[in-house]
């Protein structure tokens, strides 16, 4: 197991364990930077979804920095396992955890979310598949923060307004068109 580090907000360095997994690869800490960057450090009343959570270091690192509500959605029981015993000790009301398929998660009282994360695994064409899913998902003025193995330049009615490039990591920020 390896650990990763939370960049800011309420628990600034605060670590998270990350279990190996296949194609499981945590947003590195410069990535996570730069995205907070993108969208200002204060997330203070939005509703966010990490649709691909993993370690579950972005949708803790969008509580730490003060997300009304946070839900990280994971599929695998074994890395769900471990994304469980992160949470549990943040004891973070706002956080609530869903172990399914993204494509079958149905948020909880119709619930809509202003920052969507979407980190899945490559090679395996989770985005193009979860594309017709998020207008049910999003708010009418949601962002989406978007990691891919090649540059994108829109996803659904999202159009990319910033990008960068960390190895052979393409991130980008989308807005509605």
């Amino acid at each position: 197991m390896s650990k990763i580090r939370i960049t800011g907000g309420e628990w600034r360095s605060r670590q998270l364990q990350v279990t190996e997994a296949p194609g499981l690869r945590p947003t590195p800490d410069r990535v996570r930077e730069t995205l907070f960057n993108w969208l200002g450090h204060d997330l203070t009343g939005l509703a966010c979804l990490d649709l691909f959570a993993g370690s579950g270091v972005l949708g803790t690192e969008a509580a730490s920095r003060g997300a009304s509500y946070v839900a990280c959605v994971e599929q695998s029981k074994h890395v769900f396992h471990t994304l469980k015993k992160n949470v549990d000790s943040f004891a973070c009301a706002s956080i609530q955890l869903f172990l399914c398929d993204a494509l079958k998660f149905a948020p909880p009282a119709g619930r809509r979310f202003d920052l969507i994360f979407l980190d899945p695994p490559y090679g395996q064409g989770w985005l193009e598949r979860i594309a017709p899913r998020l207008d049910e998902l999003a708010t009418p003025a949601a962002r989406l923060y978007v990691e891919a193995e090649a540059p994108l330049a829109q996803l659904g009615r999202w159009s990319v307004i910033k990008a960068g490039q960390a190895g052979q990591v393409y991130f980008h920020l989308l807005e509605s068109t």
